[in-house]
């Protein structure tokens, strides 16, 4: 019998937030998971609160708990799964509140989380893995994998034993950064799979440097049977592997591959055309490329990075903040670029760019990094300079003056009455105003899957370059753009 491959969905989780800065609608997700939600695939990832509660209000005016309420009801036949525990670190958002939100995921049937801690420190996350499954949840729980000095196969090793002696549901291998090589994957794979002993492992990689596609088979062939992709166009670029890709090439090396192509193909034709309506990008295979092994910029991050700096009128400098993102993280210890660790080396890096200035300005993230606030490995590994010069100033003696003591949900919803469960978490993840926003918003449309409209045509054309005149005759139909200032002709 053929080898059975389980694959997990990531299109509407990691997948637009690597290529599309979660800018994804809820009428979109939910189009989209009706389909995939008919394909077969073992498992969805579904829901990142840490990031998207506060992109969804602010920048897309939605309710996240809208999405959560209504994607949870449309999903009848593959589990769905929430990305991330309880915690958030140093009472920015209080812990109490965490607990709750995943009380609000666990009654809408989601029962499964993929947490990770920044450092791959498990004696840490222990307490979240123990606190999470008290109430109901399972974890599948990451070692997240990077390259430097530090990041040795000894210390892979006994991150794995340690993660292992969780018994968690499942150890996942997360290559966030797009670093993994086949011949990296065929040392490291089998010392994994043995150390994890009889927890399953899974895949989950980014495409930055162009090899996953090919790291994902060499991960079946080593004996890893749960992989992570992703459906086009929110596959490939900086997001996973795209499942068609996939599929195609495990299938044509006998293995099992038990998925129904035919929603899958439905929702890439789907995607395309909001892709190319409300001009986002839609993934290609990635060239090699060797500077990503400095930066480490991970996928979930680097289109936001690339998104804020086009919003300040800043694009042209992306390539050199990149550059100092690689100075940063050395001068850091060599953190594993994963989120919050991976935002405080970018954005530190982005004002330095900015200022022109080495740590000339700080953010408050770099000052807690550096009191040891966001891990102990942190005050082992930095740059004894740089932390000196990141303390030397009256807002770090400000921050290290602080008690993070953090409130109960009892002395919260005494602090902010007449508030629900959900208003309660908006306000503690967003603001005030984040309350008064969503009460007034109407319940979202779902986006059509029929062919595209005349408004999707004109406005992808209106994008296709090197062309002054196009022509188009369907019937008695007759269109013909020209692009301003134009004559005839073009390529």
């Amino acid at each position: 019998m053929a080898p059975r491959i389980h694959l997990i969905d990531t299109t509407l989780r990691d997948g637009q937030q690597s290529l599309w800065a979660l800018n994804m609608r809820t009428g979109t997700m939910l189009t989209a998971l009706e389909q995939l939600d008919r394909a077969g695939f073992e498992a969805m990832e579904f829901f990142v609160p840490v990031v998207q509660i506060k992109k969804m209000i602010r920048d897309l005016d939605e309710d996240p708990f809208q999405w959560l309420r209504l994607g949870a009801r449309k999903a009848r036949q593959t589990p769905l799964r929430l990305h991330a525990g309880y915690r958030s670190g140093l009472g920015k958002v209080p812990e109490a509140i965490g607990k709750l939100l995943v009380q609000r995921v666990i009654d809408n049937g989601i029962t499964v989380a993929r947490i990770s801690d920044p450092w791959n420190d498990f004696d840490t996350l222990r307490e979240e893995h123990d606190g999470l499954r008290a109430m109901g949840m399972e974890s599948v729980v990451n070692i997240v994998y990077s390259v430097s000095p530090r990041h040795t196969d000894a210390y892979f090793m006994e991150r794995v034993a340690k993660a292992a002696s969780l018994r968690p549901w499942r150890l996942c291998l997360k290559d966030v950064g797009g670093l993994m090589t086949p011949e990296r994957m065929a040392e490291l794979v089998p010392r994994v799979l043995e150390a994890a002993g009889d927890i399953p492992v899974e895949f989950h990689a980014h495409c930055n440097n162009g090899l996953a596609s090919y790291n994902v088979q060499r991960a079946a062939e080593l004996g890893i049977r749960h992989i992570h992709t992703a459906v086009p166009p929110l596959a490939d670029g900086s997001s996973q592997p795209s499942v068609t890709t996939v599929c195609h090439n495990l299938s044509a090396a006998g293995f099992d591959v038990p998925l129904s192509m035919e929603p899958i193909e439905r929702t890439a034709a789907f995607l395309e055309r909001v892709a190319l309506r409300d001009g986002l990008a839609i993934g290609r295979p990635a060239a090699y490329d060797a500077t990503i092994y400095t930066h480490q910029v991970p996928g979930g991050m680097i289109s936001n990075l690339a998104y804020q700096l086009g919003k300040v009128g800043m694009s042209d400098r992306f390539p050199e903040v990149l550059e100092e993102a690689a100075r940063v993280r050395a001068e850091f210890g060599y953190p594993i670029m994963i989120t919050p660790l991976s935002q405080f080396v970018g954005t530190q890096a982005a004002v330095n760019v900015i200022t022109g200035s080495r740590y000339g300005q700080v953010t408050d993230q770099s000052i807690q990094y550096a009191l040891g606030l966001w891990g102990r490995e942190a005050l082992e590994q930095m740059d004894p300079d740089i932390r000196d010069r990141i303390l030397d100033r009256p807002r770090a003696r400000e921050i290290a003056a602080l008690d993070h003591a953090e409130p109960g949900l009892a002395e919260l919803r005494r602090d902010f009455p007449g508030l629900s469960d959900d208003e309660l978490i908006l306000r503690a993840y967003v603001d005030a105003d984040a309350v008064a926003r969503v009460r007034q918003l109407p319940p979202p449309s779902e986006d059509s899957l029929s062919a595209s409209t005349l408004v999707d045509l004109v406005a992808r054309l209106s994008r296709m370059e090197h062309r002054k005149t196009i022509s188009l005759r369907k019937g008695a139909l007759s269109l013909t753009l020209r692009q301003a200032g134009g004559g005839d002709g073009g390529g």
